[in-house]
């Protein structure tokens, strides 16, 4: 089908195409006219990102999933049961009066049909590229839908708070009772610890410990000292009793012993000189000779009480060692026992410190639930409140009257050719050729063709005598 024949079969059946057009234009317009206004009411609410003020923490950007909670939040049950009380819309008489002729009796109560009510005129839309979310409600009185839109704002803000309020309230209770706890336990492991230190009668500190070693100490060097001397004082005990004392060097270096050896080296040489001079026999020489026989007795006496001198030096350096050695193992015992004890008691000790380290935790986490309860703030504001709208958004006249003169161009053409198909007619000289498939050739005057020509003379003529005056002037 061709243009023309389109354009001929809506002109032969223009009177079907104008009453179809008109019977879907003129209702369309009549609604639109007729119909209840509609206005909407829109607040619009921003999702911010600050720090938490009790954390320090911050969020680090707005996710999509974040916005998208947030509009399910508005739209919940629950936020419209909070607007349902905040307004008291169950005690309007009005209202009631809708749901008992709505309900009919049935066991619905009026809170769950006016949040079904609501929802229906709610719309939610989250802003494309930001963090503002539009609250949106339509009513016919422009003052009630601004007011349920700020009350849906309010109701909204107000859960978000409980959303995150009532966590830490139940966190708060919950580490209360684990503080109490955490307490009782600290304290059973003080008492134990104190208990252990008056039984055991050990200061669980380090400083008693550094002095029971350096004791220690002390008493491992002097035995090392006493054993060294011991050891000497033994060999010079044995040299002594082997005959050889006059060798000792304590006694070679003796004052009396060195006196009496220098007196008898002495006598020996003023005995030389009498022997010399006198002979042998003389009184001189025998009186000289007693005398140094005098002389070696009292150093062999002198030696001999040395001798002994060194042998009750060596008992007295034996009887040292052993005394040290008594209380080097006594002190060794002592530092052992102080320090069984002392690890018993630090087991304890660390029991103490690990309840200590618990209830201080405990206690910091029910000090920010405590005040994560108390908080009055959120990340998400009120950017701004609905105010009465000053035109109606529904029924819009121009847009429904274009939306239904194009549904009727459509209606109408279509009606056209479902008539025209139903009943088809030649309309165009193109017709016969595709009928036939035959091709053209000529057309037949009509009735009206003899008129039409009688005309195209006259022209002509008028048209010559008008060129033929203008071609004499």
């Amino acid at each position: 089908m061709t243009f023309s024949q389109f354009l001929s079969i809506l002109r032969a059946r223009r009177r079907l195409f104008i009453a179809v057009l008109l019977g879907v234009l003129v209702p369309v317009v009549a609604i639109s006219l007729i119909w209840p206004k509609k206005y909407i009411g829109s607040a619009s609410v921003v999702v911010d990102i600050k720090p938490d003020p009790i954390s320090g923490l911050s969020q680090s950007l707005i996710t999509p999933s974040l916005i998208a909670t947030q509009v399910d939040i508005i739209g919940s049950e629950r936020v419209a049961r909070r607007v349902i009380r905040s307004l008291k819309l169950a005690e309007v008489p009005a209202i009631r009066d809708d749901w008992s002729k709505d309900t009919a009796g049935d066991s619905v109560d009026i809170e769950t049909w006016l949040v079904v009510l609501l929802q229906k005129q709610l719309d939610v839309k989250p802003a494309r590229e930001s963090s503002v979310i539009s609250i949106e409600y339509g009513a016919p009185d422009p003052k009630f839908a601004a007011a349920m839109a700020n009350a849906f704002a309010q109701a909204y803000l107000d859960t978000v708070l409980d959303l995150r309020v009532d966590p830490a309230k139940q966190f708060n209770s919950f580490f209360d009772a684990r503080a109490k706890d955490a307490r009782s336990a600290l304290e059973k492991a003080q008492t134990r610890l104190s208990e252990f230190q008056r039984e055991s009668g050990v200061v669980m500190t380090d400083e008693r410990m550094d002095i029971e070693n350096q004791r220690l100490n002390e008493l491992a060097s002097q035995y090392v000292l006493v054993q060294s001397l011991s050891a000497e004082s033994g060999s010079r005990q044995a040299q002594a009793a082997g005959g050889a004392a006059d060798k000792l060097q304590e006694i070679n270096s003796h004052p009396v012993v060195a006196s009496l050896r220098a007196d008898l080296s002495r006598a020996e040489a003023h005995l030389q000189e009498l022997n010399a001079k006198f002979g042998e026999s003389h009184p001189q020489v025998v009186e000289q000779k007693a005398n140094i026989a005098e002389l070696r007795v009292r150093i062999d006496t002198e030696i001999k009480r040395l001798s002994a001198g060194v042998g009750v030096t060596n008992n007295i350096t034996r009887q040292r060692e052993a005394q040290i050695r008594s209380e080097l193992d006594a002190q060794r015992a002592k530092v052992l026992k102080m320090k069984q004890v002392r690890d018993e008691g630090m087991l304890i000790q660390r029991d103490v410190e690990a309840a200590q380290r618990a209830f201080e935790q405990i206690q910091l986490r029910l000090t920010q639930s405590n005040l994560e309860s108390q908080i009055t703030a959120t990340n998400v504001s009120l950017l701004t409140p609905a105010t009465p709208p000053a035109k109606h958004s529904s029924p819009k006249l121009v847009l429904n009257t274009v939306v239904g003169l194009f549904l009727g161009l459509l209606a109408a053409t279509g009606f056209a050719l479902i008539a025209e198909l139903r009943n088809r007619r030649v309309r165009n000289v193109n017709d016969i050729s595709d009928a036939l498939k035959l091709p053209l050739l000529g057309i037949l005057p009509g009735a009206d063709s003899k008129m039409k020509s009688r005309k195209a003379l006259e022209a002509s003529g008028l048209q010559k005598r008008l060129i033929g005056q203008t071609s004499k002037a």
